[in-house]
């Protein structure tokens, strides 16, 4: 199977001192949808993506693996410093922080210092197509936009930037569909593969679309949230009083009674669970 070797050395190599760096730096209780678990499955959506990946240039193959853990498990790093959208900048900072504590010259990652750095760019312009470390964390990013992970992860993200709720849909289905596009662009070629992500794809925009036709009738800060509205409005009272995906869990029915809601979080948990994602 193609880089499966490569795949193998890389994380023997780099994901130990990877994850106990990403631990040292990032607060899981500030940002907790782009934590180290998010890191993880882009990770494994790049495995996915280097079994059918057409190589630009041979002589890189046998770095790239090397390459990509570094780049997916830094790249959204520096959300720990800015959660807004320079936060590539922060990434690549310390990722050169990472390079130097484990002696690895800044030289010979000059790929991954670029992917870092550029792999938000959601208008795909400019984007260094000869740099195959960008290409497939970019899509492997945008992979763990969708489904209800990608729910979450979006709403959180955008109602941290201080987003008004009765913008995220649009704005939501509008980011979400250029990272599809450029999925479908990029690796639509593998049937298998396209099929699988465009149902996830549909999963979040559905969500989305039901979310806007809900908005004009509904109201934030009502006692008894409900429907799609009602999601937003239970992940925006966990971030306001710091409570995590578990603790939420724990204790649902005293948030909630809604039954669009607690669909929703059944269906969110059966996701992360499906990704080896601790609670």
């Amino acid at each position: 199977m193609k880089f499966t070797r490569q795949i193998e050395s890389a994380e023997k190599q780099y994901m130990q001192i990877l994850e106990e760096f990403f631990i040292s730096v990032y607060n899981e209780k500030t940002l907790s949808s782009h934590g180290i678990e998010h890191h993880r499955r882009v990770w494994n959506y790049s495995k996915e993506l280097l079994k059918i990946l057409p190589l630009k240039s041979t002589s890189k193959a046998s770095r790239l693996a090397s390459e990509l853990i570094i780049a997916c498990y830094m790249h959204d790093i520096g959300m720990s410093v800015d959660p807004g959208i320079k936060h590539g900048r922060y990434s690549r900072e310390l990722c050169l922080r990472f390079l130097s504590k484990n002696h690895l010259p800044p030289f010979e990652w000059v790929d991954v210092l670029e992917a870092i750095e550029n792999h938000d760019n959601k208008d795909y312009a400019g984007v260094n197509s000869m740099n195959e470390v960008l290409q497939v964390l970019s899509v492997a990013d945008d992979l763990d936009a969708f489904g209800r992970i990608g729910i979450f992860r979006y709403s959180e993200i955008y109602l941290t930037r201080r987003t008004d709720p009765e913008n995220i849909g649009y704005l939501i289905r509008e980011n979400a569909g250029k990272r599809f596009e450029n999925f479908i662009k990029t690796f639509g070629y593998n049937i298998e593969l396209a099929q699988k992500h465009k149902k996830r794809y549909k999963i979040l925009d559905d969500f989305f679309s039901k979310y806007d036709e809900q908005l004009p009738s509904y109201h934030f800060g009502t006692k008894n949230p409900s429907g799609f509205c009602g999601v937003i409005e239970i992940i925006l009272f966990m971030m306001n009083n710091g409570l995590q995906l578990k603790d939420f869990f724990t204790e649902q029915e005293k948030y909630t009674k809604d039954p669009g809601i607690l669909l929703y979080f059944s269906e969110l948990v059966s996701e992360l669970l499906a990704e080896h994602t601790v609670l």
